[in-house]
């Protein structure tokens, strides 16, 4: 099942993604990096042994997010942006 996580780059976010990471969950995060950087993502895939999909956008960028929506289809969004 894939799951969207927006402001996934973030602390709360990034320790989000590691445990859907670890229950085998695939990710698709969505951040615009304002307050994270990522390199907390590389280190997410480097903790879990995983990779996830990362779109660098911003939530009020309708033609990013459709275009991540259409690509990764979601099951469910975890909604920790700003």
């Amino acid at each position: 099942m894939r799951v969207f996580v927006t402001g996934g780059a973030g602390y709360i976010g990034s320790h989000t993604c590691i445990e859907l990471l670890h229950a085998d969950y695939e990710l698709t995060v969505i951040d615009n990096l304002n307050n994270s950087k990522r390199e907390s993502l590389r280190r997410v895939e480097k903790l879990t042994g995983k990779t996830l999909d990362f779109y660098e956008t911003d939530l009020l960028d309708t033609a990013g997010l459709t275009a991540a929506f259409e690509a990764n289809p979601p099951a469910a969004v975890i909604h920790f942006a700003a």
